[in-house]
C-alpha cells in the first residue's frame, strides 16, 4: 500500500483493505443501553452527566451527519471538553472537511488528535494528556529505554 493511500486509509478517507488487523470475533449491531446519559441540544452530541461536569471529567461523542454539525465539535472542544468524532456516517467528502476543520481547531487551540479506529477521532484540548497503555509482559526500562 502506497503512503498516499496509508494516509487517506488512516484518515478514514478511503476502504482500508489490510485484512492483518480484522478481528473475526467482531460482531455489529450489539449495542447495550447506557440509562444515565445527559444530552446536549442535539441528540447526536453526549456529554457526561453533571456530576462528571462539576469535577472537569467530561468527554463528548459527536457523530455528525454533514459539516453543518461541525459548530458542535468547535463548542465542545473550545469549551476544554475531549471530542471523539465519529465519522463512519458521512459521505468521505464531507468526512475531509470536519478532519480539515478539526486540525485547524487543534492547532489553534493547542491541542492533539489522536485517530482511534477507522473514520473515529479523538480531539483532546492542551491540557488533557492521552495515555497509551503498556503490554503486561513488556518492561519499562528494556532493550528500547536506553539513555
Amino acid at each position: 500500500m502506497g503512503s498516499v493511500r496509508k494516509a487517506s486509509a488512516w484518515l478514514g478517507l478511503v476502504e482500508d483493505n489490510d485484512e492483518r488487523y480484522y478481528d473475526d470475533e467482531y460482531t455489529e449491531g450489539t449495542e447495550t443501553g447506557t440509562g444515565n446519559q445527559a444530552w446536549v441540544t442535539d441528540p447526536r452530541v453526549q456529554v457526561a452527566a453533571e456530576a462528571a461536569e462539576e469535577q472537569d471529567r467530561r468527554i463528548a461523542t459527536v457523530t455528525p451527519d454533514s459539516f453543518r454539525d461541525a459548530r458542535a465539535i468547535g463548542e465542545l472542544f473550545r469549551d476544554g471538553v475531549p471530542v471523539i468524532v465519529n465519522l463512519t456516517a458521512m459521505d468521505p467528502a464531507d468526512a475531509k472537511r470536519v478532519v480539515d476543520f478539526a486540525a485547524g481547531l487543534i492547532f489553534g487551540l493547542r491541542g492533539s488528535i489522536d485517530r482511534v479506529a477507522t473514520r473515529v477521532f479523538l480531539l483532546s484540548p492542551a491540557d488533557t494528556q492521552v495515555v497509551a497503555g503498556e503490554a503486561a509482559g513488556r518492561k519499562a526500562d528494556g532493550f528500547f529505554n536506553q539513555s
